[in-house]
């Protein structure tokens, strides 16, 4: 938060930037963001006005949430507020959390245990929906997934763990975070050479690949790492907090 708090006095606007939903990003709203850019860029709120909403149409929602199924891959789905993830799911992550290779699933898993109030996939009222995460046990299960969806979705895929376990993101082709960067920085006058991006996992890359200044955390994906800009201590190593002194965006340090 200092860091934050630093940034903005500094005179930068510091807009957080997730492919998670709103409802799941609610205990980070508190640090006081000037914006919030949730499901991936389909979302993008700033000042609290929503300037950009691009939920799936009904159609693509039946599609995708039938043909993940219908290939035994577990779903989690997230609407502005809230999340849905198929019963079973949790049972799966704790089966297969050995596995240090894959960062996506111990993340879920801590999401979960962290009672972030993801829902059964039984209490999804068929409201509009912005996003699917996925998690196969192998790539085959996603070969007719990828074939029905890929003309308007992207399929952002982390690495294949030392389990045979795949996950991803199924995102609109209408957004995603690179141009959420393009679509805040015209509404806001400000130039892309202006814009400083950070980030960790492929679901990043087109955020990173868009700012003048990408940067990876240490403990981010070894892909995103290769076409970042600059490397920052992981998180828990106050990171992000370094990466902004890194770049000189702190202004005069108190």
């Amino acid at each position: 938060m200092k860091g934050i708090r630093q940034a903005q006095k500094a005179g930068h606007k510091v807009v957080l930037c997730s492919g998670r939903n709103y409802g799941m990003l609610s205990p980070l709203l508190p640090y006081g963001f000037d914006g919030v850019v949730s499901c991936a860029g389909g979302c993008i709120e700033y000042g609290g006005k929503m300037i950009y909403d691009c939920p799936m149409t009904p159609a693509q929602q039946a599609k995708a949430l039938d043909v993940f199924q219908r290939n035994g891959v577990y779903r989690t789905i997230g609407s502005r507020y809230r999340t849905y993830t198929d019963e079973g799911f949790k049972e799966f992550l704790a089966e297969n959390a050995g596995s240090k290779a894959n960062s996506e699933l111990l993340r879920w898993r801590v999401q979960i245990e962290s009672e972030l109030d993801i829902r059964p996939m039984a209490e999804y009222d068929g409201g509009a929906i912005y996003g699917l995460t996925f998690m196969s046990r192998g790539r085959e299960r996603l070969r007719e997934p990828i074939e029905a969806l890929q003309d308007e979705f992207n399929f952002c895929i982390q690495d294949t763990d030392a389990c045979g376990i795949v996950n991803g993101e199924l995102i609109n082709r209408s957004y995603h975070k690179g141009l959420a960067v393009e679509r805040l920085c015209e509404y806001l006058n400000i130039p892309l050479e202006d814009a400083v991006a950070f980030g960790d996992s492929m679901n990043d890359l087109e955020l990173l690949q868009t700012a003048a200044a990408g940067v990876c955390m240490e403990s981010g994906s070894p892909q995103l790492k290769e076409i970042a800009d600059f490397i920052c201590p992981p998180v828990t190593e106050d990171g992000l907090y370094r990466g902004f002194q890194m770049l000189g965006l702190l202004g005069q340090e108190e």
